[in-house]
């Protein structure tokens, strides 16, 4: 099956699967009982909409108003579909929403108007205005864009702006400055080839100048040839950058001849090497068609080696992707209360995007892309997408434009305090989430799959191979496991390596149940294993995963979705055994919560720990934490806080490991006992124990007395709060088996797979 028709079935499942769509709207305030729902309707709602009726700003205080976008579009230029129609283009509608959710903690409502008349759309949007706080117009064809967004900034008072316009302007621009300042060239007197002509390219291109380019130095074509005065078949916006310097009839290939930078937003494949061969020394490439650019990175890489490049892809350096962009600049004009997008408060998008790429790159950034020290250079001009800054750099920089050129109803007094809650708005946990994933991505593993005969465990697998994130091996029954997949339209190659450990199908299969029997035997025959009882346990499939683990074959296992957690782990112990020096091993799980990700520990394994284990849970936990590059903070929680409770037999254990760590690590963040709403509540530690090693930023590392507290802990935490969670990433042993729970889904699944794969390259 095609990987177009994969990823064509996969996308209509992902959006149609639970509730249908991908945004839903959520109260933000109590409705547990009535005296809360007589507040928020009637009659208590009657209070607030006379506070706004006396002064209307004050929806900026009592409604969602401040942090409320619309998406509107009329679906006429949908990315890579065209004319697709209003409700046909709602899903990307939706997915902008949910960018701006996950980057910049912005509401969105979705709006798709059935019309293609100006009139009418910017009429309905104008009586709209008072449901929003800004509008990011989207997919909507030229001209009409034009004059749609020109319109309805002149007659609306809140912020507007048409990404498809404006979005890959800034981001483009910012890689330009820092391009031209890599090789050395002025703005002012590089020659500029624009190919593609609409929106985008005009926007750009406006853009540019307003930068220093020059108007006669840029040339920019259509599908019909070079952008020139003589030509009678130009609409208003294109006239603006007609330029005779060049002959009516030149070709996009003779126009490259000596120029500094070309500029592509047009379609893929229409610039071949020799067309870059023949540009300026040291040029400039932004081939930011999608998803084919004008040329492949690496043709044009290939062709000489002087270039810097740019595209529009993700899987190759300096993507130019609008999400670096608009959810920023409306965070920061939101946060202001700005009346409008000027041409000032994109520059200063623009400047800050460019600025970032020459600050030093956070750890976190790094280990999503595999690097271990990006740094400002040809192939790192403009920041990547999960950099946590952009919103602490991008935002505070459009806020101030907007205050400078007098668009901000609310001015910002306290910078610090501003960079403070831009922070809290978001956490780490989407971050850390694609993170895991692009790791896991950029290193493939070797994953044995213990249990593939399960449905469940085969559609993961798919997923699995589709994002490229491990390389399965699977155990069991060949037949079984292939009508599965058939029944069940699961879409895995051929190729895929199955072994049946209970029906080797081959004299290599044979030799190595042989030679795993002999090891199994050998490392067992003291502690009661006969030689028949090791020839019977290595055709069981955890027994059998494992040992590929111990050989070598492959590089971790996942196991235990169709058995009970000890029938997974004894096996694992028997044959891998804990790392040198731990005397348990353990369970972590990662919950992504909107504060950033919290790691559990012990969760699935040890009923009581003894102080000894709580001490070494403890630093394993901490430098897998470190190996994420977040800096572990540890509290230890139980029932009493810092003694309240002297002689209780939990909190001395925990006080007492609290006390080994401080000695064994000055420099670890770790305190304890507490109760465990100290340990996110600064202000409350500050005001009744501020001795704590907390008092100033809340716990990410939850340390549990016993088996039993951590499990109700995370399940309830998982379950009530909808949190998402990966796990349980099995710790202390020699070698990496991860062990499922009982039910776990796809999406589980997948991400135990992505951290066991980042488990494996831990240094040893």
């Amino acid at each position: 099956m095609s990987s177009k028709k994969n990823l064509k079935e996969e996308a209509l499942h992902y959006h149609a699967k639970g509730r249908p769509g991908k945004i839903e709207v959520i109260p933000t305030k109590e409705y547990a009982n009535q005296r809360d729902l007589s507040l928020a309707y009637s009659p208590g709602v009657a209070e607030p909409c006379l506070a706004i009726q006396a002064n209307p700003d004050d929806a900026y205080k009592y409604t969602a108003k401040g942090n409320l976008v619309a998406v509107i579009s009329n679906g006429t230029a949908v990315l890579g579909l065209g004319d697709i129609g209003a409700v046909a283009g709602k899903p990307v509608m939706e997915g902008k929403g949910l960018l701006f959710k996950i980057f910049a903690d912005i509401d969105v409502f979705d709006i798709e108007l059935d019309t293609t008349d100006v009139d009418e759309f910017v009429r309905t949007v104008k009586i709209l205005e008072p449901t929003f706080g800004g509008v990011n117009l989207e997919d909507i064809s030229a001209p009409a864009c034009f004059e749609i967004e020109e319109r309805l900034k002149k007659e609306l008072n809140i912020p507007i702006m048409h990404d498809d316009q404006h979005g890959t302007a800034i981001i483009s621009s910012a890689a330009l400055l820092n391009a031209t300042e890599l090789v050395g060239k002025d703005l002012s007197n590089v020659k500029i080839i624009v190919n593609g002509a609409g929106a985008s390219a005009i926007s750009c291109s406006r853009l540019y100048i307003a930068l220093g380019a020059k108007k006669e130095n840029l040339y920019m074509f259509d599908s019909k040839g070079l952008i020139h005065p003589s030509r009678t078949n130009l609409d208003g916006k294109k006239i603006e950058f007609a330029n005779a310097g060049m002959p009516a009839e030149t070709t996009l290939e003779e126009a490259m001849k000596g120029a500094d930078v070309f500029v592509g937003l047009s379609k893929g494949n229409v610039v071949n090497q020799d067309m870059v061969k023949s540009m300026a020394k040291n040029c400039i490439i932004f081939a930011l068609a999608n998803p084919t650019p004008e040329i492949s990175y690496e043709e044009a890489m290939a062709a000489r080696e002087d270039i810097i490049m740019a595209t529009g892809r993700s899987d190759y350096p300096n993507q130019v992707n609008n999400v670096l962009g608009f959810p920023f600049i409306f965070r920061g004009a939101l946060d202001v209360r700005a009346s409008e997008i000027n041409e000032e408060m994109k520059l200063a998008a623009v400047r800050a995007l460019a600025e970032l790429a020459k600050k030093p790159v956070p750890d976190l950034v790094n280990l999503a892309y595999d690097e271990v020290n990006l740094h400002f250079g040809k192939n790192y001009i403009i920041p990547k997408p999960v950099d946590p800054r952009l919103i602490t750099t991008v935002s505070p920089a459009v806020a101030k434009a907007a205050m400078e050129t007098g668009v901000a109803k609310e001015p910002i007094t306290d910078w610090e305090a501003y960079e403070h809650q831009l922070t809290k708005r978001l956490g780490q946990d989407n971050t850390l989430t694609r993170v895991i994933m692009t790791k896991a991505q950029k290193n493939p593993k070797r994953v044995v799959y213990a249990d593939a005969e399960n449905v469940t465990v085969l559609k993961a697998i798919q997923q699995v191979v589709e994002d490229k994130i491990a390389i399965p091996v699977l155990l069991g029954n060949k037949e079984t496991i292939r009508a599965i997949v058939a029944e069940n339209n699961i879409r895995l190659s051929e190729e895929i390596e199955i072994i049946d450990p209970r029906n080797p199908s081959n004299a290599e299969e044979e030799q190595r149940l042989k030679d795993f029997s002999d090891y199994l035997f050998e490392k067992r025959q003291r502690k009661g294993l006969t030689f028949q009882d090791a020839r019977d346990l290595v055709r069981r499939r955890t027994y059998y995963g494992a040992l590929m683990v111990e050989h070598g074959l492959v590089d971790t296992m996942i196991g235990g979705m169709t058995r009970n957690y000890p029938d997974t782990i004894k096996p694992a112990l028997q044959v891998i055994g804990r790392a040198e020096g731990v005397n348990k091993i353990f369970g972590m799980y990662i919950l992504m919560s909107r504060f950033g990700p919290l790691f559990l520990a012990d969760t699935t394994v040890n009923f009581d720990p003894e102080v000894e284990d709580l001490v070494q849970i403890a630093e394993i936990t901490s430098d897998m934490v470190k190996q994420l590059n977040i800096k572990p903070r540890i509290a230890f929680l139980t029932y009493s806080n810092f003694g309240s409770v002297p002689n209780g037999p939990a909190p001395m254990r925990l006080r007492k490991a609290v006390d080994i760590l401080r000695k064994k690590h000055p420099d670890m963040i770790v305190d304890g006992e507490m109760q465990a709403h100290l340990a996110f509540d600064t202000e409350l530690l500050k005001e009744h124990h501020p001795f704590s090693s907390l008092a100033d930023g809340p716990a990410n590392v939850l340390i549990f007395p016993n088996l039993s507290s951590a499990n109700i802990a995370y399940n309830l935490l998982k379950e009530v709060a909808g949190i998402e969670k990966v796990g349980p990433l099995l710790l202390g042993l020699k070698k990496p088996i991860q062990v499922l729970q009982l039910g776990a889904t796809v999406r589980e699944i997948v991400n135990l797979t992505a951290i066991s794969v980042l488990e494996t390259l831990k240094p040893e």
